[in-house]
């Protein structure tokens, strides 16, 4: 009959061997057959349980010194725990291996389940301290998870103008700089809310701003006092918001936004707030410089000089997509297409200025911060920049 598949041991039975004399493994096995046979009886025959799997493969690592031969003994066992110490006693009756005199000792029998059950334990404290630190959200987390992602779906666009969807229906808007100032007011509550979208205020929100009590909220920076301006030149604004002084719109918490709104002003407040801080500032340079130096004199004269150059090069370039590389007295030092314009201005480092046909984004600017240049002309402006100490002209400057 075919030996059947070894169950699943629940115990191991370690025993350790001495013999006085030389003996190899297939001595030590079977010396545990031979000598243990019938001394149990056949329920509990080695041989019987090791066909039936309920004794697995026998173990032995047999190693000799000094004429004498010592071994490692390894059972494992399905059996209960009763029959197992049974089968370790037996081990204990042997006297011979081989042709030495030999003793058998068992020194422990390990519960293999316990060592399971020890892992289990430690896994499972592992999951749960997982499981504690991720955290489960609280159902208000997931009702505003929810929400929010709805709100931002709702955006959509009047005439183009990214937009909440209540701008039509509400008496009152609020316009702001860009989509991401939009997004940000629609993940809190705010529909009624439109986007200007580009530094010149489309015709389509000036005639907006007719009709609709109108709230411009602007970012807490120097381009918010620029936006004030060109909006209360040329729409109809009738309240002002601003945000945190350094922070912009879309950057805005919803208590932050709500506060913001909560401390709008009249725009002629506001008006009359811009002229006495602008007054404020020009009496402070007044005092603490005596004029301009002359090189400042000269570098404003410079500037107003160099952007007269700068249109007749803008117009060759209209719709080459390339860009030309001046010199400090506006001497054109090479064309390329704009894909090689990185490339090229670190060929060309002495260059002033850069003059594209296409619009001026924080990437151009960034980079040519980076190499110094002083100057960009371009067609437009594809996103609100941060220019630092660069002067950037456009299509509109040169009207």
């Amino acid at each position: 009959m075919a030996k059947l598949a070894q169950n699943f041991a629940k115990y191991l039975i370690h025993a350790k061997m001495q013999a006085k004399g030389l003996v190899e493994r297939p001595d030590v096995i079977g010396a545990v057959f031979g000598q243990t046979e019938g001394l149990l009886g056949s329920d509990l025959d080695l041989r019987e349980l090791q066909r039936t799997g309920r004794i697995g493969r026998i173990e032995v690592d047999v190693k000799s010194n000094k004429g004498r031969a010592f071994a490692d003994i390894i059972i494992p066992s399905s059996l209960d725990a009763a029959e197992t110490s049974l089968i370790a006693a037996s081990l204990e009756t042997i006297e011979k291996v081989g042709p030495c005199d030999a003793t058998i000792e068992v020194s422990n029998v390990e519960d293999v389940r316990s060592q399971k059950r020890k892992y289990v334990i430690d896994r499972a404290k592992a999951i749960l301290a997982a499981m504690m630190e991720a955290g489960v959200p609280d159902s208000q987390t997931l009702s505003e998870t929810i929400k929010e992602s709805v709100r931002t779906a709702e955006i959509t666009t009047y005439k183009g103008l990214s937009c909440g969807p209540d701008i039509m229906s509400s008496d009152e808007i609020i316009i702001v700089e860009g989509r991401a100032d939009v997004i940000n007011l629609l993940k809190n509550g705010i529909r009624n809310v439109v986007a200007s979208e580009g530094s010149k205020v489309p015709d389509a929100l000036i005639e907006l701003t007719k009709e609709k009590i109108t709230t411009a909220f602007l970012d807490g920076d120097r381009g918010g006092e620029l936006d004030l301006k060109k909006l209360m030149t040329i729409a109809e604004i009738e309240y002002v918001a601003r945000a945190e002084e350094g922070k912009e719109v879309e950057e805005l918490t919803k208590k932050q936004i709500f506060k913001a709104l909560r401390e709008k002003v009249p725009v002629d407040q506001a008006r009359a707030e811009a002229k006495r801080e602008s007054l404020s500032r020009g009496s402070s340079e007044r005092v603490n410089a005596p004029a301009q130096d002359s090189e400042e004199l000269e570098e404003a004269q410079e500037s107003s000089a160099d952007k007269e150059a700068f249109r007749p090069l803008l117009e060759e370039l209209t719709g080459t997509r390339a860009a030309y590389l001046v010199d400090r007295n506006m001497q054109v030092m090479t064309k390329v297409p704009l894909s090689e314009l990185s490339n090229a201005l670190d060929e060309y480092q002495r260059a002033y200025g850069i003059i594209f046909d296409g619009k001026v984004n924080q990437s151009l600017v960034d980079m040519a911060i980076q190499r110094k240049i002083a100057v960009i002309v371009g067609t437009g402006y594809k996103e609100r920049v941060t220019k630092g100490n660069i002067t950037v002209f456009t299509e509109e400057d040169f009207v």
